[in-house]
């Protein structure tokens, strides 16, 4: 059995995409590559796929992961080229690494959300984000299955900045753009909660919906509020490894460095 760890993308129309809807979308296009997936035992056997704190539906994303299980070894990177030709546009495997370690779902610890506000001045977003990093607590209210529920959503932010215009976009000159860390708590607190947030402790309202994307999520550095690539100790291991029946043989023999 071989373990492939999957980067994938959101972006554009699919962005309105729910996760039941990129499972749908993702599973087929295992069958169209003919990947050699492992099943799970049981009267309705299901490939083998576990998927990883998926962004809410509406959100456009550059860091949403995947792990898939093998039957027989593949190369990650033809297996990367074969799903995205059988994948719709927008939704693309940017990067494939085989699994040499456990625990991917544990270094999802936090993720780096990028907001942009059109029609917000960035004196008024700067304002608002220092009333919201000024406050203890921010309590937003959010309608969940279960009913009505009120929550902190300043705990869950590790960051929160507003970035100038990019001189690359002339577009951003009429809005504010925040980039914020948020912590993966329980409740999970998302982007639109922080918008709820400002709205409440500086009265930041958008005349328009906002644009959020996450950019990445992995393990968080609460010291510099920096999040790391939780694909990285995979990469770190497949270097480290002998990849050739060759180099195998050399590193069992004596003196060699196994």
């Amino acid at each position: 059995m071989q373990r492939i760890r999957l980067r994938y993308t959101k972006r554009g129309r699919l962005r309105f995409t729910s996760h039941r809807d990129f499972q749908r979308a993702f599973e087929r296009a295992l069958r169209r590559a003919e990947v050699p997936m492992a099943y799970s035992a049981g009267f309705s056997p299901h490939p083998k796929v576990s998927y990883a704190n998926a962004a809410p539906t509406g959100t456009g994303s550059e860091a949403e992961y995947l792990e898939i299980q093998l039957a027989e070894a593949r190369d990650p990177e033809k297996l990367r080229a074969l799903l995205n030709e059988s994948l719709p546009e927008g939704l693309d495997v940017i990067e494939s690494v085989e699994a040499r370690t456990s625990g991917l779902a544990d270094r999802l610890q936090a993720s780096v959300w990028e907001i942009r506000l059109d029609q917000v001045a960035q004196a008024d977003a700067e304002r608002a984000a220092a009333a919201f990093l000024k406050a203890d607590t921010v309590e937003v209210e959010r309608r969940t299955k279960n009913g009505l529920r009120t929550f902190d959503a300043r705990a869950a932010v590790a960051r929160l900045e507003v970035l100038p215009p990019r001189a690359d976009r002339p577009g951003d000159a009429g809005c504010a753009i925040l980039r914020l860390v948020v912590r993966h708590l329980t409740p999970a607190v998302r982007p639109d909660d922080v918008l709820s947030g400002l709205r409440a402790t500086a009265d930041l309202a958008p005349p328009v919906p906002a644009a959020v994307t996450r950019l990445a999520q992995g393990l968080l550095d609460e010291e510099s509020g920096t999040v790391t690539d939780p694909l990285a100790p995979d990469r770190e291991a497949v270097q480290a490894a002998p990849t050739t029946a060759a180099e195998l043989t050399a590193a069992m023999a004596p003196g060699g460095s196994a």
